[in-house]
């Protein structure tokens, strides 16, 4: 893992959540997206060291949905950028690391994700992220 490249805040309204990132902890926000294979609008939020994604629900099958239905707002996931995703996800799997999906996903900001399943990591739902993996991606960075 290179780094943490974000960290997933659940929130049931990004416009009712942003002025307490922004006017209150004077963070800037850098750019919001629709994500739609992940059913989330997403907004990101420059923290200096580390960006904030809030991810909010599009609709009640979204994962976020049921993660705020269950556990309420707030953390959600911590994302690593790491670049050759396929090769980690492999590298994680032949440790016997298990993920959500077999495959990495694309996400938000044109990166390609795969998440690892929060049992293997003692409660936390990590992230591996790469922005070089999908070339061409809308917001790709």
């Amino acid at each position: 893992m290179e780094k943490v490249d974000h960290i997933g805040i659940a929130v049931k309204s990004i416009e009712a959540s942003l002025p307490f990132y922004t006017e209150m902890l004077a963070l800037t926000l850098i750019k919001k997206e629709t994500v739609e294979n992940q059913g989330v609008a997403v907004a990101f939020i420059d923290a200096g060291n580390v960006k904030l994604e809030l991810l909010e629900p599009l609709n009640d099958l979204s994962p976020i949905a049921k993660f705020i239905e269950k556990k309420g707002e707030g953390i959600h996931h911590i994302a690593f950028k790491v670049e050759g995703i396929d090769q980690r996800l492999n590298d994680l799997k032949e440790k016997g690391i298990r993920f959500i999906s077999d495959q990495p996903k694309p996400g938000a900001g044109g990166a390609a994700v795969a998440f690892m399943h929060p049992t293997q990591a003692h409660g936390v739902l990590y992230e591996i992220c790469d922005h070089s993996s999908i070339k061409g991606a809308a917001g790709n960075e």
